[in-house]
Protein backbone atom coordinates (compact mmCIF):
# COMPACT_ATOMS: atom_id res chain seq x y z
CA UNK A 1 0.00 0.00 0.00
CA UNK A 2 1.33 3.55 -1.14
CA UNK A 3 2.52 5.77 1.30
CA UNK A 4 0.32 9.51 1.66
CA UNK A 5 2.36 11.98 -0.17
CA UNK A 6 3.60 14.77 1.68
CA UNK A 7 4.78 17.60 -0.58
CA UNK A 8 7.18 20.16 1.30
CA UNK A 9 6.98 23.22 -0.91
CA UNK A 10 9.15 25.96 0.47
CA UNK A 11 12.10 25.37 2.38
CA UNK A 12 11.84 24.02 6.14
CA UNK A 13 14.21 23.46 8.67
CA UNK A 14 15.37 19.35 8.92
CA UNK A 15 13.35 19.08 12.15
CA UNK A 16 10.29 19.24 10.14
CA UNK A 17 11.24 16.21 8.32
CA UNK A 18 12.15 14.23 10.95
CA UNK A 19 8.82 15.09 12.67
CA UNK A 20 6.75 13.93 9.95
CA UNK A 21 8.44 10.17 10.61
CA UNK A 22 8.72 7.07 8.02
CA UNK A 23 5.22 7.15 7.45
CA UNK A 24 5.09 9.62 4.16
CA UNK A 25 6.47 9.92 0.94
CA UNK A 26 7.82 13.38 1.06
CA UNK A 27 8.26 15.52 -1.89
CA UNK A 28 9.93 18.68 -2.66
CA UNK A 29 8.85 21.80 -4.63
CA UNK A 30 9.20 25.06 -5.66
CA UNK A 31 5.55 26.76 -4.30
CA UNK A 32 6.40 30.12 -5.49
CA UNK A 33 6.84 28.52 -9.39
CA UNK A 34 3.13 27.91 -10.28
CA UNK A 35 3.88 25.89 -13.16
CA UNK A 36 5.51 23.67 -10.81
CA UNK A 37 3.00 24.08 -7.85
CA UNK A 38 0.23 22.87 -9.77
CA UNK A 39 1.34 19.36 -11.23
CA UNK A 40 2.61 18.83 -8.00
CA UNK A 41 0.16 19.50 -5.78
CA UNK A 42 -2.79 16.91 -8.30
CA UNK A 43 -1.55 13.77 -5.79
CA UNK A 44 -0.19 14.87 -2.68
CA UNK A 45 -2.32 14.14 0.47
CA UNK A 46 -0.75 17.26 2.56
CA UNK A 47 1.26 20.08 1.51
CA UNK A 48 3.46 22.46 3.83
CA UNK A 49 4.30 26.24 3.22
CA UNK A 50 5.64 29.05 4.31
CA UNK A 51 4.71 32.70 2.69
CA UNK A 52 5.40 32.14 -0.54
CA UNK A 53 3.47 29.66 -1.94
CA UNK A 54 -0.25 30.61 -3.24
CA UNK A 55 -2.62 27.76 -1.91
CA UNK A 56 -5.43 29.34 -3.85
CA UNK A 57 -8.65 27.89 -4.88
CA UNK A 58 -7.13 26.92 -8.12
CA UNK A 59 -4.13 25.11 -6.45
CA UNK A 60 -6.99 23.33 -4.10
CA UNK A 61 -8.78 22.37 -7.35
CA UNK A 62 -5.64 20.56 -8.64
CA UNK A 63 -5.11 18.93 -5.27
CA UNK A 64 -7.76 16.33 -5.69
CA UNK A 65 -6.25 14.33 -2.92
CA UNK A 66 -5.36 16.95 -0.97
CA UNK A 67 -6.13 16.89 2.82
CA UNK A 68 -4.32 19.25 4.64
CA UNK A 69 -2.85 22.30 3.90
CA UNK A 70 0.13 23.41 6.56
CA UNK A 71 1.25 26.70 7.02
CA UNK A 72 4.59 27.01 9.10
CA UNK A 73 3.62 29.86 10.70
CA UNK A 74 0.99 32.19 11.72
CA UNK A 75 -0.59 34.05 9.22
CA UNK A 76 -2.61 32.59 6.49
CA UNK A 77 -2.89 35.41 3.94
CA UNK A 78 -1.75 33.17 1.51
CA UNK A 79 -4.18 30.37 1.94
CA UNK A 80 -7.58 30.06 0.14
CA UNK A 81 -9.35 29.28 3.69
CA UNK A 82 -13.21 29.30 2.45
CA UNK A 83 -12.06 27.33 -0.86
CA UNK A 84 -10.23 24.56 1.07
CA UNK A 85 -13.42 24.09 4.03
CA UNK A 86 -15.55 23.56 0.77
CA UNK A 87 -13.12 21.24 -0.70
CA UNK A 88 -12.87 19.36 2.43
CA UNK A 89 -9.41 19.93 3.63
CA UNK A 90 -8.28 20.65 6.47
CA UNK A 91 -6.13 24.55 6.73
CA UNK A 92 -3.91 24.14 9.49
CA UNK A 93 -0.42 26.81 11.05
CA UNK A 94 1.27 27.19 13.87
CA UNK A 95 -0.42 30.07 16.35
CA UNK A 96 1.76 30.21 18.88
CA UNK A 97 5.16 29.09 17.12
CA UNK A 98 6.74 32.63 16.88
CA UNK A 99 5.07 34.37 20.02
CA UNK A 100 8.14 34.76 22.13
CA UNK A 101 10.00 35.82 18.82
CA UNK A 102 7.93 38.72 18.10
CA UNK A 103 7.45 39.72 21.17
CA UNK A 104 11.37 40.02 21.58
CA UNK A 105 11.05 41.93 18.51
CA UNK A 106 8.64 44.71 19.65
CA UNK A 107 10.44 45.01 22.68
CA UNK A 108 13.90 45.49 20.72
CA UNK A 109 12.35 48.03 18.40
CA UNK A 110 10.95 49.79 21.33
CA UNK A 111 14.78 50.07 22.31
CA UNK A 112 15.99 51.04 19.25
CA UNK A 113 13.48 53.81 19.17
CA UNK A 114 14.27 55.36 22.63
CA UNK A 115 17.98 54.88 22.06
CA UNK A 116 18.39 56.04 18.24
CA UNK A 117 20.23 52.67 17.66
CA UNK A 118 19.81 52.24 14.21
CA UNK A 119 21.07 56.19 13.16
CA UNK A 120 23.73 56.14 15.22
CA UNK A 121 25.13 52.84 14.64
CA UNK A 122 24.78 54.47 10.58
CA UNK A 123 26.26 57.49 11.79
CA UNK A 124 29.44 55.96 13.76
CA UNK A 125 29.79 53.65 10.19
CA UNK A 126 30.12 56.52 7.96
CA UNK A 127 32.75 57.75 10.53
CA UNK A 128 30.78 60.16 12.69
CA UNK A 129 31.08 60.50 16.28
CA UNK A 130 27.72 62.27 17.06
CA UNK A 131 26.99 61.52 21.16
CA UNK A 132 24.82 64.96 21.83
CA UNK A 133 22.99 64.32 18.21
CA UNK A 134 21.44 60.91 19.42
CA UNK A 135 20.58 61.71 22.79
CA UNK A 136 17.94 58.83 23.96
CA UNK A 137 15.30 58.27 26.81
CA UNK A 138 14.70 55.60 29.48
CA UNK A 139 12.03 53.56 30.03
CA UNK A 140 12.15 53.40 33.46
CA UNK A 141 8.79 55.08 35.03
CA UNK A 142 7.59 55.52 31.32
CA UNK A 143 4.30 54.66 30.25
CA UNK A 144 3.68 51.99 27.42
CA UNK A 145 0.44 51.23 26.19
CA UNK A 146 -0.48 47.61 24.79
CA UNK A 147 -2.70 47.95 22.12
CA UNK A 148 -3.76 43.99 22.27
CA UNK A 149 -3.30 42.06 24.74
CA UNK A 150 -3.51 38.65 23.52
CA UNK A 151 -0.53 35.43 23.38
CA UNK A 152 2.26 38.31 22.09
CA UNK A 153 0.78 41.62 23.97
CA UNK A 154 1.06 39.38 27.56
CA UNK A 155 3.99 38.44 26.71
CA UNK A 156 5.82 42.11 25.99
CA UNK A 157 3.67 42.87 29.12
CA UNK A 158 5.72 40.52 31.25
CA UNK A 159 9.31 41.68 29.55
CA UNK A 160 8.55 45.69 30.20
CA UNK A 161 7.73 44.94 33.12
CA UNK A 162 11.73 44.41 34.38
CA UNK A 163 11.93 47.86 33.01
CA UNK A 164 9.73 49.59 36.00
CA UNK A 165 7.34 50.81 33.27
CA UNK A 166 3.82 51.66 33.82
CA UNK A 167 1.52 49.44 31.48
CA UNK A 168 -1.83 49.82 30.21
CA UNK A 169 -3.61 47.97 27.19
CA UNK A 170 -6.75 48.39 25.00
CA UNK A 171 -8.03 45.10 24.85
CA UNK A 172 -12.08 45.10 24.46
CA UNK A 173 -12.29 40.46 24.56
CA UNK A 174 -9.96 40.93 28.44
CA UNK A 175 -11.50 40.92 31.55
CA UNK A 176 -10.15 43.35 33.53
CA UNK A 177 -9.23 40.99 36.32
CA UNK A 178 -7.43 39.14 33.80
CA UNK A 179 -4.96 42.36 32.85
CA UNK A 180 -4.58 42.93 36.49
CA UNK A 181 -3.10 38.93 37.36
CA UNK A 182 0.09 40.50 34.86
CA UNK A 183 0.36 44.29 36.23
CA UNK A 184 -1.90 45.55 33.60
CA UNK A 185 -4.47 48.41 33.93
CA UNK A 186 -7.01 48.03 31.04
CA UNK A 187 -8.15 51.68 29.84
CA UNK A 188 -10.03 52.89 26.79
CA UNK A 189 -8.29 53.43 23.22
CA UNK A 190 -8.33 57.08 23.40
CA UNK A 191 -6.69 57.81 26.68
CA UNK A 192 -4.21 54.72 26.45
CA UNK A 193 -3.17 57.38 23.45
CA UNK A 194 -3.23 60.00 25.33
CA UNK A 195 -1.29 58.94 28.45
CA UNK A 196 1.01 56.84 26.71
CA UNK A 197 4.88 57.28 25.99
CA UNK A 198 5.57 53.95 24.26
CA UNK A 199 2.54 52.53 21.79
CA UNK A 200 3.18 49.14 20.59
CA UNK A 201 0.81 47.31 18.81
CA UNK A 202 -0.47 43.86 18.86
CA UNK A 203 -3.31 43.06 17.41
CA UNK A 204 -4.41 40.32 14.51
CA UNK A 205 -5.42 42.51 10.95
CA UNK A 206 -9.29 42.60 10.77
CA UNK A 207 -12.20 44.49 9.48
CA UNK A 208 -12.70 46.41 13.22
CA UNK A 209 -8.44 46.81 13.49
CA UNK A 210 -7.80 47.39 10.03
CA UNK A 211 -7.06 51.45 10.12
CA UNK A 212 -7.71 51.24 14.25
CA UNK A 213 -4.29 54.40 14.31
CA UNK A 214 -5.03 56.56 11.70
CA UNK A 215 -4.97 60.34 11.35
CA UNK A 216 -7.57 61.62 14.16
CA UNK A 217 -6.13 58.80 17.02
CA UNK A 218 -2.50 60.13 16.02
CA UNK A 219 -4.09 63.71 16.97
CA UNK A 220 -4.58 62.33 20.53
CA UNK A 221 -0.95 61.04 21.06
CA UNK A 222 1.80 62.65 22.97
CA UNK A 223 4.58 64.62 20.87
CA UNK A 224 7.31 62.33 22.41
CA UNK A 225 5.44 58.98 21.94
CA UNK A 226 7.52 56.21 19.89
CA UNK A 227 5.14 53.71 18.37
CA UNK A 228 5.88 50.23 17.37
CA UNK A 229 3.52 47.63 15.14
CA UNK A 230 5.18 44.44 14.92
CA UNK A 231 1.87 42.94 14.24
CA UNK A 232 0.50 43.48 11.04
CA UNK A 233 0.29 46.22 8.58
CA UNK A 234 -2.90 48.45 7.69
CA UNK A 235 -3.03 48.23 11.39
CA UNK A 236 -1.64 51.66 12.03
CA UNK A 237 -2.26 54.04 8.85
CA UNK A 238 1.25 54.55 7.49
CA UNK A 239 0.55 58.16 5.60
CA UNK A 240 -0.88 59.15 9.00
CA UNK A 241 1.89 58.10 10.80
CA UNK A 242 4.45 59.58 7.84
CA UNK A 243 2.58 62.83 8.36
CA UNK A 244 2.79 63.09 12.25
CA UNK A 245 6.35 62.48 12.47
CA UNK A 246 7.57 64.82 9.85
CA UNK A 247 5.08 67.40 11.75
CA UNK A 248 6.46 66.73 15.16
CA UNK A 249 3.45 65.09 16.67
CA UNK A 250 5.27 61.28 16.43
CA UNK A 251 8.75 61.33 18.08
CA UNK A 252 9.28 58.20 16.33
CA UNK A 253 8.60 54.24 15.81
CA UNK A 254 9.86 51.38 14.96
CA UNK A 255 8.40 49.05 12.31
CA UNK A 256 8.04 45.53 10.99
CA UNK A 257 4.95 45.04 9.20
CA UNK A 258 3.41 46.92 6.19
CA UNK A 259 0.12 47.21 4.84
CA UNK A 260 1.57 46.08 1.30
CA UNK A 261 4.39 43.86 1.38
CA UNK A 262 7.27 43.57 0.57
CA UNK A 263 7.64 47.03 1.29
CA UNK A 264 10.87 48.57 -0.16
CA UNK A 265 9.86 52.32 -0.69
CA UNK A 266 7.94 53.54 1.71
CA UNK A 267 8.15 57.58 2.61
CA UNK A 268 8.23 56.45 6.43
CA UNK A 269 11.91 54.43 5.32
CA UNK A 270 13.56 58.54 4.69
CA UNK A 271 13.01 59.20 8.22
CA UNK A 272 15.82 59.31 10.76
CA UNK A 273 13.49 58.65 13.43
CA UNK A 274 12.05 55.36 12.51
CA UNK A 275 13.33 51.82 12.78
CA UNK A 276 12.39 49.67 10.38
CA UNK A 277 13.06 45.85 9.31
CA UNK A 278 11.40 43.07 6.68
CA UNK A 279 8.98 41.39 8.96
CA UNK A 280 11.02 39.46 11.08
CA UNK A 281 8.62 38.65 14.14
CA UNK A 282 9.17 34.89 13.26
CA UNK A 283 12.38 35.49 11.45
CA UNK A 284 14.43 33.05 14.38
CA UNK A 285 16.06 29.64 14.41
CA UNK A 286 13.51 28.91 17.25
CA UNK A 287 10.41 29.84 15.74
CA UNK A 288 11.21 28.34 12.59
CA UNK A 289 11.94 25.22 13.86
CA UNK A 290 8.69 25.15 16.40
CA UNK A 291 6.80 26.16 12.99
CA UNK A 292 7.66 23.38 11.27
CA UNK A 293 7.11 20.45 14.07
CA UNK A 294 3.89 21.87 15.32
CA UNK A 295 2.17 21.79 11.84
CA UNK A 296 4.27 18.38 10.78
CA UNK A 297 2.51 16.95 14.32
CA UNK A 298 -1.13 18.41 12.83
CA UNK A 299 0.38 16.62 9.52
CA UNK A 300 0.39 13.62 11.51
CA UNK A 301 -3.31 14.06 13.29
CA UNK A 302 -5.15 15.34 9.98
CA UNK A 303 -3.99 11.93 7.78
CA UNK A 304 -4.90 10.00 10.42
CA UNK A 305 -8.35 11.33 10.42
CA UNK A 306 -7.49 12.50 13.77
CA UNK A 307 -9.02 16.07 15.34
CA UNK A 308 -6.07 19.21 15.13
CA UNK A 309 -6.33 21.27 17.45
CA UNK A 310 -4.87 24.17 15.21
CA UNK A 311 -6.52 23.40 12.59
CA UNK A 312 -8.25 27.04 11.96
CA UNK A 313 -11.02 25.99 9.50
CA UNK A 314 -12.38 23.04 12.15
CA UNK A 315 -15.51 24.41 14.00
CA UNK A 316 -14.95 22.59 17.09
CA UNK A 317 -12.64 25.65 18.91
CA UNK A 318 -9.67 24.72 21.02
CA UNK A 319 -10.07 21.82 22.84
CA UNK A 320 -9.75 22.00 26.51
CA UNK A 321 -7.88 19.05 28.15
CA UNK A 322 -11.16 17.71 30.03
CA UNK A 323 -12.74 17.08 26.77
CA UNK A 324 -9.96 14.97 25.08
CA UNK A 325 -11.36 11.93 26.13
CA UNK A 326 -15.13 12.57 25.43
CA UNK A 327 -14.24 13.79 21.15
CA UNK A 328 -13.46 9.90 20.41
CA UNK A 329 -16.94 8.94 22.48
CA UNK A 330 -18.93 11.24 21.02
CA UNK A 331 -17.32 10.59 17.45
CA UNK A 332 -18.10 6.39 18.11
CA UNK A 333 -21.84 7.30 19.35
CA UNK A 334 -22.57 9.18 16.32
CA UNK A 335 -21.53 6.09 14.58
CA UNK A 336 -23.46 3.56 16.61
CA UNK A 337 -26.38 6.13 16.79
CA UNK A 338 -26.82 6.11 12.54
CA UNK A 339 -26.31 2.48 12.66
CA UNK A 340 -28.99 1.86 14.67
CA UNK A 341 -31.02 4.63 12.80
CA UNK A 342 -30.82 3.29 9.39
CA UNK A 343 -33.28 5.61 7.55
CA UNK A 344 -33.42 9.05 5.81
CA UNK A 345 -31.87 11.42 8.43
CA UNK A 346 -33.57 15.06 9.06
CA UNK A 347 -31.81 15.95 12.37
CA UNK A 348 -29.08 15.40 14.62
CA UNK A 349 -29.15 17.04 18.33
CA UNK A 350 -25.92 16.65 20.80
CA UNK A 351 -26.55 17.02 24.04
CA UNK A 352 -23.42 17.21 27.10
CA UNK A 353 -24.49 17.51 30.34
CA UNK A 354 -22.50 17.68 33.27
CA UNK A 355 -19.27 19.10 33.99
CA UNK A 356 -17.79 19.44 30.50
CA UNK A 357 -20.93 21.68 30.09
CA UNK A 358 -19.26 24.52 31.63
CA UNK A 359 -16.52 24.71 28.85
CA UNK A 360 -16.67 25.00 24.83
CA UNK A 361 -18.11 21.77 23.93
CA UNK A 362 -18.62 22.44 20.43
CA UNK A 363 -15.75 20.22 19.17
CA UNK A 364 -18.14 17.62 20.50
CA UNK A 365 -20.56 18.35 18.25
CA UNK A 366 -18.04 18.09 15.59
CA UNK A 367 -17.24 15.05 16.34
CA UNK A 368 -20.55 13.39 16.80
CA UNK A 369 -21.47 14.72 13.31
CA UNK A 370 -18.55 12.87 11.78
CA UNK A 371 -19.26 10.11 12.68
CA UNK A 372 -23.46 10.21 12.25
CA UNK A 373 -22.26 11.38 8.36
CA UNK A 374 -19.70 8.25 7.90
CA UNK A 375 -22.04 5.83 7.39
CA UNK A 376 -24.06 7.63 5.30
CA UNK A 377 -22.49 9.26 2.79
CA UNK A 378 -19.96 8.40 0.16
CA UNK A 379 -17.45 11.25 0.45
CA UNK A 380 -14.72 11.30 2.97
CA UNK A 381 -15.56 12.92 6.04
CA UNK A 382 -13.36 14.81 8.14
CA UNK A 383 -13.73 17.19 11.09
CA UNK A 384 -13.67 20.30 8.02
CA UNK A 385 -16.26 19.38 6.07
CA UNK A 386 -18.18 17.14 8.46
CA UNK A 387 -20.69 20.54 8.58
CA UNK A 388 -20.85 21.59 4.48
CA UNK A 389 -22.18 17.79 4.13
CA UNK A 390 -24.84 17.89 6.58
CA UNK A 391 -25.85 21.37 5.11
CA UNK A 392 -25.57 19.58 1.83
CA UNK A 393 -27.94 17.32 2.56
CA UNK A 394 -30.62 19.09 4.62
CA UNK A 395 -29.87 17.95 7.84
CA UNK A 396 -30.12 20.19 10.72
CA UNK A 397 -27.24 20.39 13.70
CA UNK A 398 -28.17 21.71 17.10
CA UNK A 399 -26.01 21.49 20.35
CA UNK A 400 -27.49 21.78 24.57
CA UNK A 401 -25.61 21.73 27.28
CA UNK A 402 -26.85 21.18 30.64
CA UNK A 403 -25.00 21.63 34.35
CA UNK A 404 -27.17 18.87 35.63
CA UNK A 405 -26.33 15.50 35.17
CA UNK A 406 -28.37 12.90 37.56
CA UNK A 407 -25.90 9.42 37.19
CA UNK A 408 -22.98 10.68 34.98
CA UNK A 409 -20.15 13.80 36.24
CA UNK A 410 -20.60 14.21 32.33
CA UNK A 411 -22.57 12.66 29.55
CA UNK A 412 -22.47 12.99 25.38
CA UNK A 413 -25.97 12.25 24.09
CA UNK A 414 -26.57 11.75 20.20
CA UNK A 415 -30.21 12.13 18.88
CA UNK A 416 -31.40 11.43 15.73
CA UNK A 417 -34.26 12.36 14.29
CA UNK A 418 -35.45 10.74 10.89
CA UNK A 419 -37.88 11.93 8.40
CA UNK A 420 -40.34 9.73 9.24
CA UNK A 421 -40.49 11.52 12.86
CA UNK A 422 -38.42 8.29 14.41
CA UNK A 423 -36.18 9.07 16.80
CA UNK A 424 -32.98 7.01 18.01
CA UNK A 425 -30.94 8.22 20.81
CA UNK A 426 -27.39 6.88 22.22
CA UNK A 427 -26.01 8.18 25.42
CA UNK A 428 -22.42 7.35 26.56
CA UNK A 429 -19.60 8.72 29.21
CA UNK A 430 -15.68 7.84 30.22
CA UNK A 431 -14.57 6.45 33.18
CA UNK A 432 -12.01 5.79 35.39
CA UNK A 433 -8.26 6.40 35.06
CA UNK A 434 -8.46 5.11 31.67
CA UNK A 435 -11.14 7.38 30.36
CA UNK A 436 -13.04 3.50 29.51
CA UNK A 437 -15.71 5.05 26.83
CA UNK A 438 -19.22 3.14 27.79
CA UNK A 439 -22.38 3.75 26.51
CA UNK A 440 -25.16 4.20 29.35
CA UNK A 441 -28.43 4.43 27.28
CA UNK A 442 -30.12 3.21 24.12
CA UNK A 443 -33.72 5.08 23.16
CA UNK A 444 -34.29 5.75 26.83
CA UNK A 445 -32.89 2.14 28.37
CA UNK A 446 -30.37 2.16 31.04
CA UNK A 447 -27.64 0.06 30.21
CA UNK A 448 -23.55 0.12 30.68
CA UNK A 449 -21.51 -1.60 28.80
CA UNK A 450 -18.25 -0.76 26.74
CA UNK A 451 -18.20 0.72 23.42
CA UNK A 452 -16.82 -1.70 21.44
CA UNK A 453 -16.12 -2.47 17.49
CA UNK A 454 -18.33 -4.86 16.88
CA UNK A 455 -22.11 -5.07 18.50
CA UNK A 456 -25.79 -5.81 18.48
CA UNK A 457 -27.98 -4.50 19.85
CA UNK A 458 -32.03 -6.04 19.76
CA UNK A 459 -35.31 -4.37 21.12
CA UNK A 460 -37.99 -6.75 21.80
CA UNK A 461 -41.07 -8.19 24.06
CA UNK A 462 -39.62 -9.26 27.88
CA UNK A 463 -40.16 -12.78 28.20
CA UNK A 464 -38.32 -15.92 29.24
CA UNK A 465 -35.49 -17.42 27.50
CA UNK A 466 -34.58 -15.19 25.03
CA UNK A 467 -31.00 -14.98 26.30
CA UNK A 468 -29.98 -18.25 25.90
CA UNK A 469 -31.65 -18.08 22.34
CA UNK A 470 -29.45 -15.24 21.50
CA UNK A 471 -26.25 -16.82 22.90
CA UNK A 472 -27.14 -20.27 21.06
CA UNK A 473 -27.36 -18.56 17.67
CA UNK A 474 -23.99 -16.53 18.13
CA UNK A 475 -22.08 -20.20 19.15
CA UNK A 476 -23.72 -21.51 16.58
CA UNK A 477 -21.85 -18.94 14.22
CA UNK A 478 -18.99 -19.25 15.91
CA UNK A 479 -19.21 -15.66 17.09
CA UNK A 480 -17.93 -14.91 20.66
CA UNK A 481 -19.96 -12.57 23.32
CA UNK A 482 -17.49 -10.29 25.14
CA UNK A 483 -19.96 -8.71 26.93
CA UNK A 484 -24.34 -8.31 27.18
CA UNK A 485 -26.78 -6.39 29.36
CA UNK A 486 -30.36 -6.48 29.22
CA UNK A 487 -32.27 -3.39 30.37
CA UNK A 488 -36.34 -3.19 30.57
CA UNK A 489 -38.86 -0.59 31.20
CA UNK A 490 -41.00 -3.20 33.17
CA UNK A 491 -41.23 -7.04 33.66
CA UNK A 492 -43.01 -8.16 30.76
CA UNK A 493 -42.51 -5.11 28.90
CA UNK A 494 -40.23 -4.17 26.22
CA UNK A 495 -36.77 -5.11 26.85
CA UNK A 496 -33.26 -4.37 25.19
CA UNK A 497 -30.48 -6.37 24.79
CA UNK A 498 -26.75 -5.06 23.99
CA UNK A 499 -23.96 -7.06 23.13
CA UNK A 500 -20.39 -6.54 22.55
CA UNK A 501 -18.93 -8.92 20.25
CA UNK A 502 -15.03 -9.99 19.16
CA UNK A 503 -16.38 -10.28 15.28
CA UNK A 504 -18.81 -9.04 12.94
CA UNK A 505 -22.20 -10.57 12.98
CA UNK A 506 -23.25 -11.98 9.30
CA UNK A 507 -26.47 -10.35 8.24
CA UNK A 508 -28.12 -14.18 8.10
CA UNK A 509 -26.79 -14.19 11.49
CA UNK A 510 -28.96 -11.37 12.71
CA UNK A 511 -31.43 -12.41 10.56
CA UNK A 512 -32.09 -15.71 12.17
CA UNK A 513 -31.51 -13.97 15.83
CA UNK A 514 -34.81 -11.21 14.98
CA UNK A 515 -36.53 -14.26 14.23
CA UNK A 516 -36.05 -16.39 16.94
CA UNK A 517 -37.06 -13.37 19.65
CA UNK A 518 -39.40 -11.87 17.94
CA UNK A 519 -37.69 -8.73 18.22
CA UNK A 520 -39.45 -5.39 16.94
CA UNK A 521 -35.64 -4.34 15.75
CA UNK A 522 -32.17 -5.84 15.40
CA UNK A 523 -29.04 -3.91 14.44
CA UNK A 524 -25.86 -4.99 14.32
CA UNK A 525 -23.65 -2.13 14.82
CA UNK A 526 -19.65 -2.01 12.94
CA UNK A 527 -17.27 0.59 13.84
CA UNK A 528 -14.75 1.96 11.49
CA UNK A 529 -13.48 4.27 13.48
Amino acid sequence: MSKPVVLIAEELSPATVEALGPDFEIRHCDGADRAALLPAIADADAILIRSATQVDAEAIAAGKKLRVIARAGVGLDNVDVKAATQAGVMVVNAPTSNIVSAAELAVALLLASARNVVPANMALKNGEWKRSKYNGVELSEKTVGIVGLGRIGVLVAQRLAAFGVRLLAYDPYVQPARAAQIGVRLVPLEDLLRESDFITIHLPKTSETAGLIGEKELHLVKPSVFIINAARGGILDEDALYRAISEGRVAGAGLDVYAKEPCTDSPLFGLESVVATPHLGASTDEAQEKAGIAVARSVRLALAGELVPDAVNVQGGVVAEPLRPLVPLAERLGAIASELAGGALHRVDVEVRGEPAELDVRVLELAALKGVLQGLVHDPVSYVNAPVLAQQRGIEVALTTDRDSDDHRQLVRVRLTMGDGTVVSVGGTVTGPKDVAKIVEVDGFDIDVPVSDHMVVLMYHDRPGVVGTVGRILGEAGINIGGMQVSRNDAGGHALIVLTVDSAVPPRTLDAIVEAIGAHTGRAVNLHI
